[in-house]
């Protein structure tokens, strides 16, 4: 592997120009073929498997006029002074209703006087709007319309609030969290590299891979069925791996530099060593992502495999784009400089002469680690394991409107409805029914309503409304209780046992608070397996990357201690409400139902990079002189810096959109920055470096049986010594000079 990628390396820097133009010819295509490309198909939600998609296929086959997908609003009026049944505040209503229902894409509006709406206490009615259409097929101006008509509504003596999947906000500032999170990653690399140019590739290279894979996914959407939220994961990652895997090689490319070597060997060494270890960590990635199939959501399973693509495609660009771009700017981009604290003048010996620059942070925190490994084991792995601890009370579901600030109009209708009518009324639930062999429909339509009436948890139920065949029958209950309530959720599963459903009737229960609820049992169900499939195949992988057993098992325990973490701090934050006010929590309530997979899939891929970059370095000092300590040392200063900068770079995007307003956006954006955050620097450059401290020459064993059937992928480069000139600059501040050394010395012996 080291040595193909030397080449190409090689190939890329001598032919710069070819690889630069083909690369952007591949952007403009792709951007032609975009513009041209049909608008990408709406997103399909189904959730194959459950039994309220079920029911709601069996709604599209018997009940086509009710569009069971279709988009719905409810308008709640409330009198600010009487009652909405005095006469002008009904005529208010009554013309609201009118505006409602000649707008574009309604398919009906109810009037709260006709259908009963109303509360007791005559104060409050609601309208229900019903749509023609799905969430995804709605027009901006179908929903401007929707909010043009309650404002004129709010005119008269009445407060009018309106919620329900047909509202939308729009979020202020558009894409201001990705622009936040390039501004922080263009400080970071310039800090890091100390010079505008070489800072400035991983950021124009990102971006480059970004434009042409969102080009491609749209070229693609129509023929492939691909619905238009597909781009989303494969942009965010598309930009973080880009940046990281650029930002590796350039930074090796500068250390070749400062060692002597020339600039075409140096870009050559660069992506045959950092190039191999970006190869495996995107092949970490990918496997993370293209195993989200597993989990059964379509829409899931498009974003995971449009991603993967990305990420690959991110891979290409760093072995064969970043060299020819090194080799454009020539000597714009300077050798790696020393490892010296600001201040500090090189030392001198007895002699006079000088000696090695002062040691970096990097290289006395790893020092630091090194002379006490076990003691920070312990004190790391005892801190994660104690923020993990609220994990163990992860509650899933999907937020809805009670999830939202008080300032939307979506979180006041809510609460105007559940005062008035109910804290159930927001979470209505639908039970199909349809009689078994064709028996009587309608009286198993009523035996079943009387026994869902007479079920602890239910307040109503409605009369049963029948199909045209008159075979199948729509009936709506509403819970006592509010729709994320644990409540809820039993009384769902009560409803959905042989009891209520009786001898003579298929009873299906819907709605969005049953779908929610089968979504999260889906996920939660699926989270164990797919966690197993990636690590295990993750594991196979780094065992041929590190030619090691325990370094693989290393990296797959710390990954789920990252993990555990991560996930007890969102159960904190978010569902115990713990430093709620200054994370912006206005209500807690449960784990956004897809946060762990999604979690998993990212973090995984991230940690992976990581460890793979921090790691190989270590492994190649290894190879080059085997004692371990040193190695580990040597290892950790060269690779700390760009982990570090890359580590600040991705936890400064997630955080960017704990801003948003959306708590589903908040609790992703934290979850993912905190997750990073305890990966990258209590496990990956904290644990790490004691774990192999400890384990000693141990941690590069490989049983000889296994040693004959890994294949040698050679990541630390070694077939590349005698590829070109060798190095003549210093050698490593932090590796004293050794002399030649032959077999690694035994596991027994003394580490230094």
């Amino acid at each position: 592997m080291a040595a193909f990628l030397f080449k190409t390396g090689k190939f890329s820097f001598r032919w710069r120009w070819l690889i630069t133009v083909l690369w952007a010819g591949l952007l403009v295509v792709a951007g032609v073929l975009a513009s041209r490309a049909d608008a990408a198909p709406p997103n399909d939600f189904s959730i194959p498997g459950t039994e309220a998609q079920e029911a709601y296929d069996l709604l599209a086959e018997r009940f086509p006029e009710i569009k069971a997908d279709g988009a719905t609003a409810r308008v709640v009026f409330k009198a600010d002074d009487g009652k909405v049944t005095d006469p002008d505040q009904k005529h208010a209503v009554d013309d609201a209703v009118r505006a409602l229902g000649e707008a574009s894409q309604v398919e009906r509006v109810t009037n709260p006087y006709e259908t009963g709406s109303v509360s007791k206490d005559g104060t409050t009615a609601y309208a229900q709007v019903s749509y023609g259409v799905t969430v995804n097929e709605l027009t901006d101006t179908s929903r401007e319309s929707l909010m043009d008509t309650v404002e004129e509504a709010r005119a008269s003596a009445l407060t009018v609030e309106t919620g329900g999947n047909a509202v939308s906000e729009k979020a202020a500032g558009g894409h201001s969290s990705e622009a936040i999170g390039l501004a922080v990653a263009a400080v970071v690399l310039v800090i890091t590299f100390g010079a505008l140019i070489a800072a400035g590739l991983p950021l124009l290279t990102a971006l480059l891979g970004v434009g042409v894979a969102t080009c491609v996914i749209k070229v693609l959407a129509a023929p492939l069925d691909l619905g238009g939220t597909t781009s989303v994961l494969a942009s965010m990652l598309g930009l973080a791996v880009g940046i990281d895997y650029a930002l590796f090689v350039v930074s090796r490319y500068r250390d070749e530099l400062a060692h002597g070597s020339s600039r075409e060997d140096a870009a050559a060494h660069a992506v045959g060593t950092a190039g191999s270890a970006v190869v495996f960590a995107g092949l970490t990635v990918v496997i993370a992502l293209a195993a989200l199939p597993v989990v059964g959501i379509p829409a899931l399973s498009q974003m995971g495999l449009a991603a993967a693509g990305t990420v690959a495609l991110a891979v290409l660009i760093a072995v064969t784009l970043i060299p020819a771009l090194l080799g454009i700017a020539g000597g714009r981009i300077k050798p790696a400089r020393p490892h010296r604290r600001k201040g500090h003048k090189d030392r001198k010996d007895s002699a006079g002469s000088e000696t090695a620059p002062r040691p970096g942070p990097g290289a006395r925190w790893v020092r630091f680690i090194t002379r006490r490994p076990l003691a920070v084991l312990l004190l790391g792995a005892t801190a994660l394991i104690t923020v993990a601890v609220p994990a163990a009370s992860l509650e899933l579901g999907l937020p809805g409107d009670e999830s939202k600030p008080t300032s939307t109009t979506q979180r006041r209708a809510y609460d105007l409805l559940s005062e008035s009518f109910g804290p159930g009324f927001n979470g209505p639930l639908t039970a199909v029914v349809r009689a078994h062999g064709g028996g009587d429909a309608q009286a198993a339509a009523r035996d079943t309503a009387a026994r869902m009436k007479d079920t602890d948890g239910v307040a109503t139920v409605t009369p049963p409304r029948f199909n045209e065949n008159k075979d199948t029958a729509v009936l709506t209950v509403v819970p006592a209780t509010a729709p994320g309530s644990k409540e809820t959720t039993d009384l769902v599963h009560t409803l959905r046992a042989p009891e209520v459903e009786g001898d003579d009737a298929q009873v299906l229960i819907a709605g969005t608070t049953a779908m929610n609820i089968d979504v999260s049992q889906k996920l939660a169900e699926a989270l164990l397996p797919y966690i197993a499939l990636v690590v295990g195949l993750a594991f196979l992988l780094l065992i041929a990357v590190f030619r090691s057993i325990l370094v693989p098992l290393k990296a797959a325990l710390g990954f789920l201690l990252s993990i555990a973490a991560g996930l007890g701090a969102v159960v904190a934050v978010f569902q115990w409400g713990w430093l709620g006010a200054l994370f912006g929590v206005s209500v807690p309530g449960p784990v956004m139902s897809i946060m762990p997979i999604f979690m998993v899939g990212v973090v995984f891929g991230l940690a992976m990079d990581y460890e793979v970059f921090l790691v190989t370095r270590m492994r190649e000092a290894y190879v080059a002189d085997p004692r371990p300590v040193q190695a580990v040392v040597g290892g950790f200063d060269h690779s700390a810096r760009v982990v570090t900068a890359a580590a600040v770079i991705m936890i400064s995007v997630f955080a960017g959109f704990m801003g948003s307003s959306e708590q589903m956006v908040k609790t992703i954006g934290f979850g993912l920055a905190i997750a990073v955050l305890f990966d990258a620097f209590v496990v990956r450059m904290t644990l790490v470096p004691a774990v192999l401290t400890l384990l000693g020459h141990r941690a590069w064993w490989l049983p000889r049986r296994l040693d004959r059937w890994v294949p040698h992928v050679d990541v630390e480069g070694e077939s590349l010594q005698d590829s070109g000139p060798a190095p003549t600059g210093p050698a490593p501040a932090d590796l004293p000079p050794s002399n030649t050394t032959t077999a690694p010395a035994e596991p027994h012996e003394v580490l230094r």
